[in-house]
């Protein structure tokens, strides 16, 4: 197929995102497929050239590299450049954060009738929200530690009585979190006021809404999940992060971080994890992938952090290496997502848009 990689965007995941689609493009010509790059800049301009990626990683002068437009008119001419539709099959939106992983993208593609990989609109907002993520596993009883959240106008003008919240209920450590951004960027782990004060102003500089989590003590885990209606889920994994907790640095640019695949957990644990992750995908209603990220206690407790519905495609991520792990190779893994893309696509087409009143 011809299939249009999205990289890049708007958000503070820009270069995870270049990152990411550099594996993913090499895997789908890999699998036989036509890799058309579009990059997104930082300030949200779309740009199409055989050699945008690089250009975007290094850099470079864009001037060479052409607008893309997207025409919203389902059924329409979809992605535009030069005056001319793009000859495309699908759209693999390698995005992270928001503006990508967040249901703005996946609107504007369904508004647009193109398909695409990974889930849609509410799926997206949810998982991409982490305030919103965790009241949806607790509306499905699943296990996730203590937090408090928080909007930037609520720190403003009650910031006393939410550090005596946050105190009282949480204890400390805490770490302090962007809502709407992942990859570990913004977050900070407080174990003091003065901390806690200094983390929430650095998350305010990425979201206007906070979360704030209580320490869980335990074996950072993750598990792949993918697939449509029947997802399945990989073997766990295990993190053991070269610094006090697995951020930004020990995820792409420290590489000390260990990755223990496939995780050496008991047998009912693993399965326990597995049921979990594919419990989080549901109740998200995520589509396609998903990574799910989680702690395991001393005792065997497995309790769930949170879940990415587009994870860190890079050469070391947990996503594609767990699945390596289970058997599925990376133009395997790339492959299957392109199909399933198109059969949640072609699902949508079947659904009646117009009310006609039975006589």
């Amino acid at each position: 197929m011809k299939i249009a990689v999205l990289m890049g965007g708007r958000s503070g995941e820009h270069q995870v995102s270049l990152r990411s689609a550099r594996y993913i493009m090499d895997s789908l010509v890999e699998a036989g497929h036509t890799v058309l790059p579009i990059g997104i800049t930082n300030d949200g301009q779309w740009l199409q050239h055989p050699d945008i990626h690089a250009m975007l990683s290094e850099g470079r002068d864009l001037s060479q590299a052409s607008n893309v437009f997207l025409d919203l008119s389902f059924q329409g001419q979809g992605l535009m450049c030069n005056g001319q539709p793009l000859d495309i099959d699908i759209v693999f939106p390698v995005l992270h954060g928001p503006f990508g992983e967040d249901g703005t993208i996946q609107g504007a593609l369904e508004l647009a009738g193109i398909p695409y990989v990974g889930s849609g609109i509410l799926g997206s907002a949810l998982a991409m929200d982490k305030a919103q993520m965790k009241a949806a596993f607790r509306n499905f009883n699943l296990p996730m530690g203590s937090y408090i959240s928080f909007y930037q106008w609520e720190w403003q003008e009650g910031r006393r009585e939410l550090v005596r919240r946050i105190e009282e209920r949480l204890g400390w450590p805490v770490f302090v979190k962007p809502a709407n951004l992942g990859s570990s960027v913004g977050i900070s782990k407080a174990a003091r006021e003065q901390d806690l004060i200094e983390a929430v102003e650095e998350a305010l500089r990425y979201d206007y809404k906070i979360v704030v989590e209580a320490e869980i003590r335990g074996r950072e885990v993750e598990v792949s999940v993918l697939g449509n209606e029947n997802p399945r889920a990989s073997l766990p994994g295990e993190i053991v992060p070269v610094n006090e907790f697995y951020d930004y640095k020990a995820k792409y640019i420290d590489q000390r971080s260990r990755l223990v695949i496939p995780a050496e957990l008991d047998d009912a644990v693993i399965a326990r994890a597995r049921e979990l992750a594919v419990a989080a995908f549901k109740a998200v209603d995520a589509v396609g992938l998903a990574r799910v990220d989680m702690f395991v206690a001393a005792g065997g407790e497995v309790i769930i952090n949170e879940i990415n519905t587009m994870p860190g495609f890079t050469a070391i991520s947990m996503y594609p290496k767990l699945w390596e792990q289970s058997g599925i190779s990376g133009p395997d893994l790339v492959n299957t997502l392109v199909n399933l893309g198109m059969a949640w696509h072609n699902r949508r087409l079947k659904l009646q848009h117009k009310y006609e009143e039975n006589s």
